[in-house]
Formats: C-alpha cells, sequence, structure tokens
C-alpha cells in the first residue's frame, strides 16, 4: 500500500515570504522514498533541507529543534552512510527564487518507529556543507544557517 505524507512550508516569521510544499510517497515500508519539493520566494541558490526531530512550529521553526538523529550520527551528506536521518542535502532555488524537485531517499520512512510524520522539514538560508566545511556546526548541523521555513509532515490521501 502507497503510503503519503505531505509539509506545508511557511516563512519562519511574518517577515520571510518563503512558502511551498513537500510530499513525501512511499510505494511500501521497504521502498524508497521519493520527495516532491516546491518551493516559492527563497533566495537564489543553495540550501540546506533538513528533517528535524519535532512536529512543533510554536515558536516559529525553532521548536523543530535539531536534525533528526535517532541513530546519534554526525552531519552528513544522503548518500553517506554516517549521517542523520533527516539529512536531504541541499535544494537549489533558480534566480526567480523556486525549487522545483525531486528526492529519492532509502533512509527517510513514512511508516515504523523512526517515521518522519509528524516531524518538521525545513530549508534554511545557507548552503548545507554535508558535515564536511571544517566549521565548528559542520558535524552537527552542516553550518546551513538559520531556518527559512518549515512545515509539519502530516498523513495525506
Amino acid at each position: 500500500m502507497t503510503l503519503k505524507a505531505i509539509a506545508i512550508l511557511r516563512g519562519d516569521n511574518p517577515d520571510v515570504k518563503t512558502n511551498g510544499t513537500v510530499t513525501f510517497t512511499q510505494e511500501n515500508e521497504n521502498a524508497p522514498t521519493v520527495i516532491d519539493v516546491n518551493i516559492n520566494d527563497l533566495a537564489p541558490g543553495e540550501h540546506g533541507f533538513h528533517v528535524h526531530e519535532y512536529g512543533d512550529n510554536s515558536n516559529g521553526c525553532t521548536s523543530a529543534g535539531d536534525h533528526y538523529n535517532p541513530f546519534n550520527k554526525t552531519h552528513g551528506a544522503p548518500t553517506d552512510e554516517n549521517r542523520h536521518l533527516g539529512d536531504l542535502g541541499n535544494v537549489t532555488a533558480s534566480k526567480d527564487g523556486t525549487v522545483k524537485t525531486q528526492i529519492k531517499d532509502n533512509h527517510i520512512t513514512l511508516t515504523g518507529p523512526n517515521s518522519v510524520v509528524g516531524r518538521t522539514i525545513v530549508v534554511h538560508y545557507d548552503v548545507d556543507d554535508l558535515g564536511k566545511g571544517g566549521h565548528e556546526l559542520s558535524p552537527k548541523t552542516g553550518n546551513a544557517g538559520g531556518r527559512a521555513a518549515c512545515g509539519i509532515i502530516g498523513i495525506a490521501k
């Protein structure tokens, strides 16, 4: 049975106009998850993109906590074995500020004890260095900067 989830992205505060949708589709519990990303009003360039641990946006995106990391690993690229479960690398906004991309991930799941449903997806202001940048924040956050927009991942039809 195909599982689906969606997050509606909103800017971290009323002054941030970044918005969009992120949909997650998983054909079955053993299949990779396909993530369709559509974001508007983001500064052109690369931006860190992660699932964070809490589905709490009560104090803006800050309430979402750290990157989702149930296996206590350091930050890494989506293709790295040693990575946070929520590490999805970067998305690239075009000159007009839009992101339209698809990510296929073998670690993200919509079912079971490590499901991302109920957690928050975040797009950051800066590029994620994938844990390799040498900055003190690289092994924890990829030094991706502040949180531009976020949305809670919920079950979809």
